[in-house]
């Protein structure tokens, strides 16, 4: 047979504050997690949050940084339509243009570009030679240059209208181009009038601000940039056709084209989205906003670092860290309480058993004690009893003698004579020992069964009829019959014995010998008083009459424990006993609810 070795209850033992420290470190690290996720959470969405909201702002700036460009091509759009129109450039294109007309045309050009402070006008006749230009003056002049090839040319010429964004291929300057046609008297295409616009201006407006601002083609090829090595990247990768084209029209001639690395990491629209930029500087992550300007076909890109205060971020992830926390503690607590509850149910059902089993054990033990005094008050009446069922029995045997001899001298109507007084012996003998049977059983407790309290009464003065005889005790009897009550008529009627048993006792030796019971209705109740002659009840003793194995009797004369167990019966059955004195003895007084119900049917 195998047995586990003598320190294994020491081992178990202290295995089990391992367990529950391991356990205790998994729950923390469990809710330190928590805490930790939450506040990563919170973080990630109050920077999201942030970068919409900085998005929104940038969204709004960009907005008018796109008017202020619009505002300025819109400034100079008309400015080539109306000096089309102008007698003496429209004279100069219909023939060849001699040296003094185009001196004349220089001089005016130059004046009308100072005026209108734009960047270069020049006039082109219709194969797109430079005949005039106010910038005649200077080493990078446009006259004398074709420029048929440019596409605003070829738009002027078909559509009337022109407009292009090119490097001049002569002064390597970047500009705006906006051409109108120059007609005849008959509408016949004689040439085009072209305003140049620079945006130095502008650039440097825009560089004074934080914000990277960008202006990209059709092709996505950047032309405008407010920083230094923006320029000429293209944001999207360009096919053979565009660079054949772009070759053609030289529209970034002498340029080199590099694409600009970057990654959209997080997009919020079409037009806005957080990108890691390759910038000439190294890489660097930015809020990308973008706004068509569907006039020009151009694209403006505002480029900004994402603003995100350190505080917010903090702020955000120690508040979802405290609120995971408070929600853990808040569920710990309310699972402490189920807990508690739990236990506290658990410890009421188990309480509520012990005292089921307390009360039951109490309530066999108050049964037996019941009948312990109910025998005892037996044994003390056995003597009287005996003398009442031995005397009868003798006059039997002296009638029964009697009628043998009748019945020998054939005298048979006396003998029936003489039967009638044995039959009432026996039918008494009969009663008195039935009712002692009944007596000495053992009833269950709680019986609460409808009887005449009058009739329990009767009862328990038959019982003690023959000492009060032999005692010559003058009885007066108040009873109110029927009184109806709920209970046990053998435990009620113990305790009437009980009582007059007591009072008996009290007038023992005393000359007048009175004994006094009334039964009658006090509102709800029903009032018993058993009054007697006696000595009384001394005052210091008022109060223990009713405690068990108190009593005043010489000993061997009593327990103490009638008073006490007539006291429990009557509060079983819902009543009252109570103990006083008067001015001839002692009074005990016993009240029991009425039985509504028996009063309803009488």
């Amino acid at each position: 047979m195998l047995s586990c070795p003598p320190d294994f209850p020491l081992v178990y033992a202290s295995m089990l504050p391992t367990t529950r420290t391991l356990r205790l470190s998994l729950y923390t690290l469990l809710i330190l997690t928590g805490a930790v996720v939450a506040a990563t959470f919170a973080v990630r969405h109050a920077e999201r949050a942030a970068l919409e909201e900085d998005a929104s702002r940038a969204n709004q700036q960009l907005a008018l940084y796109a008017t202020s460009l619009h505002t300025l091509i819109e400034r100079y759009r008309a400015l080539p339509a109306v000096l089309a129109l102008d007698p003496e450039l429209r004279s100069a294109l219909k023939g060849p243009v001699s040296a003094a007309q185009q001196d004349a045309l220089n001089r005016k050009l130059e004046q009308i570009n100072g005026a209108a402070q734009s960047s270069t006008l020049e006039l082109l006749d219709h194969t797109g030679l430079a005949v005039a230009a106010s910038n005649w003056r200077l080493p990078s002049s446009y006259v004398g240059h074709n420029y048929g090839f440019r596409p605003y040319f070829l738009q002027t010429r078909t559509q009337g209208t022109g407009r292009f964004y090119a490097v001049g291929v002569t002064s390597g300057i970047p500009g705006y181009f906006l051409s109108s046609a120059v007609t005849g008297d008959n509408g016949e295409f004689l040439g085009a009038m072209v305003v140049k616009l620079e945006f130095p201006e502008i650039e440097r407006e825009w560089r004074q601000g934080s914000d990277t601002l960008l202006v990209s083609d059709a092709r996505g090829i950047i032309f405008i940039a407010n920083r230094p090595g923006w320029r000429y990247r293209h944001l999207q990768p360009l096919s053979d056709s565009d660079r054949a084209e772009l070759k053609a029209t030289r529209q970034y001639d002498k340029q080199p084209l590099q694409p600009l690395a970057y990654e959209s990491l997080r997009r919020f629209d079409d037009n806005s989205h957080l990108a890691r930029v390759e910038t000439p500087d190294g890489s660097s992550d930015y809020l990308w906003e973008s706004l068509p300007l569907t006039a020009e076909g151009w694209t403006l890109h505002l480029l900004r670092h994402p603003q995100i205060a350190f505080e917010d971020r903090r702020n955000a992830g120690l508040a979802a860290a405290g609120l995971w926390l408070a929600l853990v503690f808040l569920l710990l607590f309310l699972n402490q309480r189920w807990r508690l509850a739990k236990l506290r149910q658990r410890s009421r059902e188990e309480l509520e058993r012990l005292v089921e089993e307390r009360t039951r054990d109490l309530r066999t033990a108050q049964d037996g004690l019941v009948q312990s005094a109910k025998l005892a008050a037996l044994g003390q009446m056995s003597a009287a009893l005996a003398h009442e069922i031995n005397q009868p029995l003798t006059a039997q045997r002296m009638q029964l003698a009697t009628l043998r001899l009748l019945l020998d001298h054939g005298r048979v109507d006396d003998a029936y004579k003489a039967l009638k007084p044995v039959d009432d012996m026996l039918t008494r003998m009969a009663a008195l020992t039935g009712h002692l049977k009944t007596f000495a059983r053992k009833s269950p407790s709680g019986l609460r069964e409808r009887l005449d309290l009058a009739a329990v009464v009767d009862q328990a003065l038959q019982l003690l009829d023959t000492r009060l005889r032999d005692e010559q005790v003058s009885t007066v009897l108040h009873l109110t019959r029927p009184a109806w009550v709920r209970g046990d008529a053998i435990r009620l009627e113990q305790v009437l014995i009980n009582l007059l048993r007591n009072a008996l006792d009290a007038m023992v030796g005393q000359p007048i010998k009175r004994l006094e019971v009334r039964l009658e209705a006090d509102d709800q109740l029903w009032r018993l008083t058993v009054s007697d002659s006696g000595t009384g009840i001394a005052e210091e003793h008022l109060a223990q009459v009713f405690d068990p194995f108190f009593t005043t009797k010489a000993v061997g004369d009593g327990l103490g424990l009638g008073l006490a167990v007539s006291f429990a019966i009557i509060h079983e059955s819902g009543g009252r006993l109570s103990a006083d004195n008067h001015e001839h003895g002692a009074v005990f007084c016993v009240t029991l609810p009425i039985d509504q119900e028996a009063q309803l049917h009488a």
